[in-house]
């Protein structure tokens, strides 16, 4: 995914370590998301073929990190190329061996960009897709002008973004007060998201069609789900410290922990659920 430039103040050493760090922790959040959540997917894609005049052939996937959006859209449009572009060179990596493993090498290629800093050198797209990417950029609306520039007339824009963190707990975790993860992400809550039909109107767009994907997963959950469950919590954690008891605290840490008998690791009560919505414009 494209973030924009921070400060630090750490060595030139340092920052590059935790860069990799941060770089190796977002793509296995990303993977697991994939395994875990991957078959709304197949819905959402089919949908936008159905959307569009004529079956894409030229396809740009903004902030694609491992590629599971790139992946989707190859399977989807079988006479497709896909561009997928992003600012990690380890993200383009793992998603250069994802494809060629699926042998995908010869449609889905890496572009290496940031977009805060310009639009990449790119043929005209039939469609463009943004998963969970444009409200890390510092100026959404300039990279949305680029697109609509990008885009033959009639071409598509899907942008995807994810309506809340995903919930995995049952009401009552067995220790602390019940209602945890509402109080988590009651903490986490900023201001009401509008929405991005604003952003695509400004951009010169036509708004198509807006529409939520609720996932809801039933037993048996994908293997993956305890493991995508404490590496979601230990995220909301890392942004909740110091904004709640510390009962909320030590219970948090409970369910996280590999050693514990709450955590995710070792509970078969865990659920999946959350909802994506996805807005699409038209160029005229």
């Amino acid at each position: 995914m494209n973030t924009p430039a921070t400060h630090t103040l750490a060595t030139p050493a340092a920052a590059t370590h935790s860069a990799a760090a941060n770089a190796a922790a977002m793509a296995e959040i990303l993977e697991l998301d994939a395994e875990v959540l991957g078959a709304y997917l197949s819905e959402l894609t089919t949908w936008l073929g159905e959307l569009s005049d004529r079956e894409p052939v030229r396809i740009v996937d903004l902030g694609s990190g491992t590629g599971t959006g790139a992946i989707a859209l190859a399977r989807r449009f079988p006479r497709a190329g896909v561009s997928a572009v992003d600012v990690s060179p380890q993200m383009l990596h793992r998603l250069s061996l994802k494809a060629s493993g699926l042998g995908l090498a010869d449609r889905v290629r890496g572009v290496q960009a940031d977009l805060d800093q310009g639009w990449p050198a790119l043929a005209t797209s039939d469609l463009v897709w943004a998963a969970a990417a444009l409200h890390h950029l510092a100026d959404p609306d300039r990279v949305l002008s680029h697109v609509f520039d990008a885009l033959r007339p009639g071409g598509l824009l899907a942008v995807t973004e994810m309506d809340f963190f995903p919930r995995f707990l049952p009401e009552d975790i067995g220790m602390g007060r019940p209602g945890l993860e509402t109080r988590l992400h009651a903490a986490l809550k900023g201001a009401p998201d509008a929405g991005w039909t604003d952003h695509l109107v400004r951009a010169g767009f036509t708004p198509e069609a807006e529409r939520p994907f609720v996932i809801d997963l039933p037993a048996p959950l994908p293997d993956a789900t305890a493991r995508y469950a404490q590496v979601c919590l230990r995220k909301l954690r890392s942004h909740l410290d110091g904004q709640l008891p510390a009962e909320d605290l030590a219970a948090l840490d409970a369910v996280t922990d590999d050693e514990s008998p709450h955590s995710v690791l070792r509970r078969d009560d865990l659920t999946v659920r959350t909802t994506r919505t996805t807005w699409v414009g038209r160029r005229p």
